[in-house]
């Protein structure tokens, strides 16, 4: 039987990789995201025009999926975006809205896909990021959403583990795409913080770019994808399956300081 794979935000950057790198192995997959991108619709990828924080456009996703396919095997939750910018001239509004896309769209996605991964005792594997585990400054409402997408993974991985449904959150980190562009940045207050804003973002922004293609992680997201079983949670890049060492053996005072040498200094 043909496996079905279903990736959300698979119009550009790692999505755009996965979506072409499950439909070369043989996939069925479905693409979740709110415009096609340079995907075209073939016979292995089905473009299902969707925002994830419309609980109506996942619903009538999911139902296409089932109607289609009726199964799932793998559940690859990449949507998201980013936003920069101090706590203190964050607007909840603006923080709301990260959290709709990058923790609720996740939950929407996964409570309309158990069903579907329970008959076929799939997989789902959930992006976060290394900023889950290293918070950045001035990043820190993104930094927390995918902090809460590694827990909830974490819990979820034990709720669904005697149905046959194994989870895991993959944390990259720097990655060469136009989520770098795509990023909101405010930078009220830059003047207050000595400038400390524009030169965390500026930082920031330089290692997303001289970061890994998003190719080479679709990659290691396939080779979890296939694997027989598979960690709650795994660091993506080399230097950053270091840091992730270093973070658990050291002080977290200390690795809070390293941090802010990192993008303050």
């Amino acid at each position: 039987m043909k496996r079905t794979a279903v990736i959300t935000g698979g119009s550009r950057g790692i999505g755009r990789e996965l979506v072409s790198l499950f439909a070369e192995k043989g996939y069925t997959v479905f693409n979740l995201s709110r415009s096609a991108g340079e995907l075209k619709s073939t016979e292995n990828i089905i473009h299902v025009p969707t925002d994830i924080t419309d609980d109506s456009q996942v619903a009538s996703a999911f139902e296409r999926v089932k109607d289609e396919s009726g199964r799932i095997d793998v559940l690859i939750n990449n949507a998201g975006f980013g936003i920069s910018g101090a706590v203190e001239f964050t607007s909840a509004k603006d923080a709301i809205e990260l959290f709709d896309v990058n923790f609720f769209g996740v939950h929407r996605c996964i409570r309309l896909a158990t069903p579907l991964l329970r008959g076929s005792r799939g997989r789902v594997i959930n992006v976060s990021s290394a900023a889950a585990i290293f918070p950045i400054p001035f990043q820190s409402f993104y930094s927390a959403s995918k902090a809460a997408i590694n827990s909830f993974s974490l819990a979820l991985a034990n709720e669904l583990k005697d149905f046959g449904i194994s989870v895991c959150a993959v944390m990259p980190g720097d990655v060469k795409t136009d989520f770098t562009a795509a990023r909101q940045k405010n930078a009220a207050g830059d003047d207050l913080y000595g400038g400390q804003i524009e030169k965390a973002v500026s930082i920031m922004e330089k290692d997303e770019q001289g970061g890994l293609s998003p190719s080479d992680i679709a990659k290691e997201i396939l080779s979890i994808a296939e694997k027989r079983r598979i960690k709650p949670l795994y660091t993506l890049g080399g230097k950053y399956k270091l840091f992730a060492v270093l973070q658990k053996l050291l002080p977290a005072g200390i690795v809070n300081r390293a941090i802010r040498m990192l993008y303050i200094k």
